[in-house]
Parts: C-alpha cells; structure tokens; sequence
C-alpha cells in the first residue's frame, strides 16, 4: 500500500472527526434554540456560547471537502455525484443557518426573531441528517458502477442506512451540544441541558452506536473491537460525569466517544474510500481514487505548515472566549434609532 494516499485518507479521517467534534456542538445548539430554550434569553444565551467560534468550526468541513477533491478524486467526483440531492439540502441548511446567525438581532420584534430562530433550528438539522446520511453510505457503499457513476437516479442512494446515518449524526449533535452547553454557560441553560444530557445521552446515542457496530460486522477486523470496546466505555464515562455535574470530564468523555468510534470506522473500511454496492469489483479505494505522488507530495508540505497553524489559532479563540454565559451578562434589547430620519 501506497504511503502517501495511506496518509491522506488518515488526515481525511482526521478532519472529519475535527469537524464532527466542533460543529458538532453548534448544529446541536442551532436544534436546542427550538427544543430546549424557554425564552429569548435562553436562546440568546445559547448563540452567544458558539457566536465566537461557529463559523471557524466550518472551516473543517470545507476542509475535509477540499482535502478529498485534491487528494482523491475519483473519491470526490462519485461521491458528490452520486448524493448531488442530499448534499444541496447541507448546503442550503448551513446557507440559512450562517444567515440566521447573523441577522437575528438586526431586528427586535418577536416575528423577526422568532423566524430566524426557526431557520436556524431547521437549517442545523437539515445539515446534521445530510451529513449523515454522507458518511454513513461513504462507509456502507453506493450504487456506483465501473466508471465510478452513480446509478439508480437521483434518489438510488436512499435507503436505510441513509435514515440510520442522519439519525446518528443529529443525536450525537443533539446529546454532544447538550453537554457543551453545561460546560459554557451558567444559571437555567446551564442546569437544563445537565438535565437533557443525563435523560437523553444512552437513546441518542443508540443510532451511532448501531452504526459503529454495522461497519464493524460488515468487515470483520478483530483489533477494531478495541476502538469499539474504547468508544462504548468513553460514552458510559461521558454520562457517569455528566450526572455528577463535571462538565468538562463529561465534554472530554463525549471527546473521547467520537474519536474511538470514528476511529473503529475508518479503519473498518480501509482501504476502502467509497464501496460500491453494485459490484465489489467497483469499490474505490486508497489506491485507485487517489491522486498522483506529486500532488500529494505538494499537499503534504504546505499541510505541514498550514494545519498546526490553524490549530494553534482555533485554540487561541477557544482560550480567550474560555468563560461561561449567563443570562444576566445578555443584555436587554434596547431599539435603534434611525440615523437619518424618513422623509
């Protein structure tokens, strides 16, 4: 096996677990504005605890994208080819989310506020299930042929692995925001999201978890059962903390969740970047999706420089807006007056 497309697909890996960990707890918050909050302050508590952070915790996933076009581009072409229908609802659900985010508080009546919160609840989750329903058939296979095109139609991708894949992405957002929200705010938002974490953690997790396990009896890896064994103990850790009322155990827990179960997956399916469905004859794999030695090479050197740079910086972000919300350091909303007057 080839050292170079090896690597890439751990990096790949790497930066969709990045982006699942970071964004993941923003999509969430975007549903818990309509699940959990009780009044505007609570939601404006809510945005306020991701408002630093939300648009470079993207940046993973355009990342992950653009890593896999140049890394891998047979990869890429089928992949996003083949779910263009799924993928356009992520794009339009992150658009309305991003929008919402910055809009809401450019106007002060409850209709205004009350629709942006609406479209950003809606836009999370839409982009959560797609996600999903992405990565799950990326490991489960799609109805590729031997040029590597979609067939089927346009919906031949669905089925019930899709549904399973966005089910488990939403109730890792869902439970993994619950938890952040405990760690970084204070006073009601702080004790209720404890209080969801706690009742909701072992049944949101339950889809995620049959994912996991489906890759791993459909390839049959004996030493990916210690990845498994790891994510199951991270989780039952993750919930004991959160009943404590450790919150940044419980966050690590959730941490530690992720990276062992995304791990026990990847590795299932190596190799493999894209199964095919159709015929096995037809899979793609690190070897015959990748791109050539000197692109790679190039890709490698300046990921040298680039990647510990933005970590450095998306660390420094995370330090410096380190403290807790509260409901009483929102302030009130006081309307603007216009500068000009109308004529």
């Amino acid at each position: 096996m080839d050292f170079l497309p090896t690597l890439w697909f751990v990096i790949i890996a790497v930066l969709w677990i990045g982006y699942l960990f970071l964004e993941g707890f923003d999509l969430g918050v975007g549903m818990h504005m309509l699940l959990s909050a009780r009044n505007d302050n609570d939601r404006r508590v809510m945005l306020n605890s991701i408002g630093p952070v939300w648009d470079g915790n993207e940046v993973w996933l355009i990342t992950a994208g653009g890593a896999t076009f140049a890394a891998f581009p047979f990869w890429y072409a089928s992949l996003f080819s083949t779910l263009y229908v799924p993928l356009v609802f992520v794009l339009l659900g992150l658009i309305f989310r991003a929008v919402a985010i910055e809009y809401r508080g450019k106007g002060h009546t409850t209709r205004w506020t009350h629709g942006w919160d609406l479209a950003l609840g809606l836009g999370s989750f839409v982009s959560a299930f797609g996600v999903g329903v992405m990565l799950v058939l990326t490991t489960t296979g799609l109805p590729i042929d031997s040029n590597g095109d979609g067939v089927g139609g346009p919906f031949g991708w669905l089925n019930g692995w899709a549904v399973l894949g966005g089910l488990a992405v939403v109730g890792f957002c869902l439970v993994h925001a619950a938890v952040f929200l405990a760690l970084k705010t204070d006073g009601d938002v702080r004790v209720r999201s404890r209080r969801f974490a706690v009742r909701w953690m072992p049944a949101l997790l339950i889809p995620i978890a049959l994912w996991v396990l489906a890759v791993q009896f459909m390839n049959g890896k004996a030493y990916t059962w210690i990845l498994v064994a790891a994510a199951v103990v991270a989780a039952v850790i993750a919930w004991r903390w959160a009943r404590r009322g450790s919150e940044g155990r419980a966050f690590a827990g959730m941490a530690a969740f992720l990276v062992f179960g995304a791990a026990s997956i990847f590795a299932n399916v190596f190799p493999n970047v894209l199964p095919s469905t159709v015929s096995a004859a037809y899979d793609l794999t690190v070897s015959n999706a990748a791109s050539s030695a000197y692109t790679l090479g190039v890709m490698s050197v300046v990921a040298a420089f680039g990647v510990p740079l933005v970590l450095v910086y998306q660390g420094w972000t995370y330090w410096v807006f380190r403290k807790r919300v509260a409901g009483t350091s929102i302030p009130e909303v006081k309307p603007v007056r216009a500068a000009v007057k109308p004529r």
